[in-house]
């Protein structure tokens, strides 16, 4: 695919930088792709609007507080992402860093009472850092800021770290959300088990790579990040048994999608995913998708032209722009059946 499919014209003022005041408020665009038509909705509508039976997957990610801001000896301010746990008690990982002038290896930089943070080595852009704390999980809790997306402009509030989380935000390892989910309640859940649709959950630790733009001409030429994944064997039986029953399987974010892909392709419930999805991708799982509206020039944006055409997909941006939906985390939904 080339990159320039992947553009379109976005006023800045449509990038939602604020949740709404209800997660289910939010509008939704509908796209059927037997005929290509598009139907403004709301999120509210979404149990009636899946088929009775179908099965639900989610991404049970939890996103962590993962940006850390200290003080270097020198007095210069510095800054860290966490990215990925390299030991189990939370004390070694991979991070970014930014500072005035570049962190030394062997550098201790302090965050904050009882939490600093040791530079040990680099790989590339990523650093390999140790926290020096008493508990490093409970330290990154009490020090660390939710990392908002760069394209809000604006630092975390309080509120954030209850929005930008699912309801069902389980597993700690996330340093984005998997936006779809943003908008799903329990009392949509409960609208949605009266029409006998299950929900189950699967686990990809979204990471920074998630906001990298495409920067080559052929999509087949960018270099794909890696995120961790995991299928439990409760959610592949489920899986098994709905395409067994002929129910439809519903994707609730490009995540999940790329986390059932990468299952079926590769057979392995848990592991490490590079799958890049684009037009012309055979899908063996996904049925019907509930997604965020996505970047200009992304991946995320590919996956979901591959999924609902992307001259389709391409008139639905053109849509959404126009009826003035939000974009983009904090924005509105598609649901592409």
């Amino acid at each position: 695919m080339r990159t320039d499919e992947l553009l379109f014209d976005l006023p800045p003022e449509l990038i939602a930088s604020e949740p709404l005041a209800e997660r289910d408020a939010s509008r939704l665009l509908v796209l059927r792709r037997t005929d290509g038509s598009l139907t403004d909705d709301v999120i509210r509508a979404l149990p009636t609007l899946l088929p009775a039976g179908a099965l639900l997957v989610v991404n049970d990610t939890r996103v962590i507080p993962a940006r850390l801001r200290g003080v270097k000896p020198s007095g210069g301010k510095a800054e860290f992402l966490l990215v990925r746990a390299k030991s189990d008690d939370g004390r070694r990982w991979e991070a970014l860093g930014r500072a005035s002038k570049p962190m030394r290896d062997g550098a201790v930089i302090a965050i904050g009472d009882g939490l600093a943070v040791r530079i040990l080595g680099r790989d590339g852009m990523m650093l390999d850092v140790e926290l020096l704390a008493d508990d490093p999980r409970a330290a990154i809790e009490r020090h660390g800021e939710i990392p908002l997306p760069p394209y809000m402009h604006r630092a975390p509030d309080p509120s954030d770290r209850e929005r930008y989380q699912t309801v069902y935000a389980d597993r700690p390892g996330a340093v984005a959300a998997p936006t779809a989910g943003l908008h799903l309640t329990d009392d949509l859940f409960a609208a949605m088990a009266l029409r006998g649709i299950e929900r189950v959950a699967v686990t990809l630790h979204v990471g920074p790579g998630t906001f990298a733009p495409v920067m080559v001409d052929d999509l087949d030429a960018h270099p794909m990040h890696s995120e961790w994944y995991d299928v439990s064997e409760a959610t592949a039986a489920a899986v098994r048994a709905a395409k067994r029953d002929g129910r439809p399987v519903v994707a609730v974010g490009t995540t999940v999608v790329r986390t059932l892909e990468s299952w079926a392709l590769e057979g392995e419930r848990t592991g490490e995913t590079r799958l890049l999805i684009q037009p012309g991708y055979s899908f063996r799982v996904v049925d019907a998708l509930l997604t965020n509206f996505h970047l200009p020039r992304s991946t995320l944006l590919a996956l979901v032209m591959a999924f609902g055409g992307a001259d389709r997909v391409r008139d639905a941006y053109a849509l959404a722009v126009s009826s003035r939906y939000r974009f983009f985390s904090y924005g509105d939904a598609m649901l592409v059946l």
